[in-house]
């Protein structure tokens, strides 16, 4: 299991953006564990996102953004941020 980032971890923003993404992942009715697979990046990395634990990069987001077949500012604007 991935370390959390201890700096950010359990940010505001990040426990938003980690709702955010749980959210849409549920409403298209897709597995942590698929999702993680369409992103290209590993299914605890992905369970650390949704938790706010982790501040993914760019790339991340993007490829999560991607996989959820929505834009990285729309997962933002859910968030709020």
């Amino acid at each position: 299991m991935p370390v959390a980032s201890p700096q950010y971890a359990d940010h505001p923003a990040l426990l938003a953006l980690g709702a955010a993404i749980r959210q849409a992942r549920l409403e298209k009715k897709v597995s942590q564990e698929e999702l993680a697979h369409r992103s290209a990046i590993d299914r605890s990395y992905l369970s650390s996102i949704e938790r706010g634990q982790q501040n993914p990069g760019v790339a991340s987001l993007l490829r999560v953004a991607d996989a959820l077949e929505m834009s990285a500012s729309e997962l933002l604007r859910r968030a709020q941020l």
